[in-house]
């Protein structure tokens, strides 16, 4: 029987030993800032990034992988025997599910397999690392598809800023906006609503923004994952609260990186939820 191989991007930031260790290959997005383009890398390499971003007034942009970046995967997996499974970034966040299913397509072969997860950061992390249970229990192409498509359906993001200033830099918040919602301390609730960051809420300063993101989090959860950028200190402490309220959920603390951060900002903070 073929081996299956599980392929992501980036953004599911699974960081580097976990990849090593369970044969999972990264093929990463890059970010294009003060006139470098570099791939976005691994969880524990993102310092020097957000250090340059709060000390210039340019905003990175960010590019998928190439049709060719996932060609050149999909050969490597082949070269040993393997079958193929892809998982990606919402579709609706990023063109790379768009690649990696044309870069399949052009090799016209019936081995691999390319999941829109429609999701992101911690919930994309968590579908990788299933579909790597699910291989290592011999469970074959097609059920562990049908498995992770019961599990997108069954997963949420939700998440808020500490600043406006980079969804107003991003062109999310116009000048004015950004202006009266940084003056009466307001925090926007985003979330992820099919596949899309739509803005879901509003609240009088971040405490209260992470309360009713809490409020939103489903009793019957079973893994929440506290995504945050640069904001391990507050992560910390909304773990210890939320051991106590979700007693029989695993809740795992996950650094953002360039990708998503950018658009947010350092000391952004939310919870993916999957049950």
């Amino acid at each position: 029987m073929s081996r299956i191989k599980i392929i992501t991007d980036s953004t599911a930031y699974v960081t580097k030993e976990y990849a090593n260790k369970n044969r999972v290959e990264i093929v990463p997005l890059s970010v294009n800032f003060c006139g470098e383009i570099n791939k976005e890398g691994f969880p524990g390499e993102f310092n020097e990034f957000y250090e340059k971003l709060v000390n210039t007034k340019e905003f990175p942009t960010t590019s998928q992988p190439s049709t060719g970046d996932f060609i050149e995967a999909y050969k490597k997996a082949f070269e040993t025997g393997d079958e193929i499974i892809v998982l990606t970034i919402s579709s609706e966040l990023s063109g790379t599910y768009n690649s990696a299913r044309l870069g399949a397509d052009m090799l016209e072969t019936d081995k691999i397999t390319v999941i829109d997860s429609k999701t992101s950061a911690g919930n994309l992390k968590l579908l990788v690392e299933k579909a790597v249970l699910l291989v290592e229990q011999g469970f074959r192409r097609a059920e562990i598809e049908k498995e992770i498509l019961i599990q997108i359906k069954n997963m949420s993001i939700n998440l808020t800023v500490d600043t406006l200033e980079y969804l107003k830099r991003g062109g999310r918040l116009s000048n004015a906006t950004a202006f009266i919602g940084t003056l009466l301390n307001i925090k926007p609730v985003i979330g992820l609503i099919n596949g899309k960051l739509e803005p879901i809420g509003k609240e009088r300063g971040k405490k209260r923004a992470m309360e009713a993101i809490i409020s939103m989090v489903p009793e019957n959860v079973k893994i929440i994952s506290i995504a945050h950028v640069q904001n391990i200190k507050e992560a910390e402490a909304y773990k210890a609260q939320l051991e106590k309220k979700f007693t029989n959920a695993i809740i795992t603390i996950d650094e953002l990186g360039p990708v998503i951060g950018s658009h947010i900002g350092p000391k952004a903070i939310g919870l993916c939820a999957s049950w």
